[in-house]
């Protein structure tokens, strides 16, 4: 199966550098530029691509309206979004996740790696480390801001063990970590994670993180950025 990847970012070089590198793997196509976040909007509907390699600074609209825009829209379910930037902060990164971003790299990443990215957003992953998730998690997504909150009954939907995997997802611990600790095959893990993302809707990990932390299930622990 090859993989549709859409491109947006306002500098045409980056643009043609970045089509480069993933020109390199035999299951990647790069479908489509936008040079800026409007019209990586109308491209993503128009195109359909598996993943939209996204900058967050562009002129006109931003990078993470866009993103909100296009995790927003039912009928683009399928087109996931990578964020690439040179703008590595703390900030940007939970900003993104609310956006609906399912990852987060800096530019300075390699061919190898950033095909790699594509794969992992792809399939539904999150592309941040389970250190990231546990401080950026902690730190922005289970502080109040202007963002609606998904209310704790939302989560009756889901039996015992699948709140209990949302739940350690949301610490930041992959699969395999999981698998290891509940003494489970990460395929069981990935199909108990899998029915949770589809009985809360979440697009990815990154969604469902998002959505543990405002339904409650994990907070942070109090004088500490490490989820509880």
């Amino acid at each position: 199966m090859t993989l549709r990847v859409l491109l947006a970012d306002d500098q045409a070089l980056l643009r043609g550098a970045f089509r480069m590198l993933l020109d390199t793997a035999e299951d990647i196509t790069v479908v489509g530029e936008a040079a800026d976040g409007g019209e990586a909007v109308r491209l993503t509907r128009e195109l359909h691509p598996d993943v939209v390699v996204m900058d967050i600074r562009m002129p006109g609209v931003d990078g993470l309206t866009a993103t909100s825009e296009i995790a927003a829209d039912p009928e683009l379910r399928g087109s996931r979004i990578l964020i690439l930037t040179t703008y590595e902060t703390d900030e940007y990164v939970a900003q993104a996740l609310r956006a609906g971003a399912g990852g987060f790299v800096g530019k300075g990443i390699g061919a190898e790696e950033l095909a790699e990215a594509v794969r992992t957003i792809a399939a539904g992953d999150t592309l941040l480390s389970p250190a990231a998730t546990r401080s950026l998690v902690a730190r922005f997504l289970a502080t109040p801001d202007d963002a609606p909150r998904h209310h704790p009954e939302r989560l009756a939907v889901l039996t015992p063990r699948e709140r209990e995997m949302v739940a350690l997802v949301a610490t930041g611990l992959s699969n395999q970590e999981i698998a290891e600790r509940m003494f489970l095959s990460p395929f069981t893990v990935r199909a108990h994670v899998q029915r949770a993302m589809t009985k809360l809707e979440a697009r990815d990990r990154a969604q469902l993180v998002v959505i543990a932390y405002r339904t409650g299930l994990v907070r942070a622990a109090p004088g500490d950025d490490r989820p509880s």
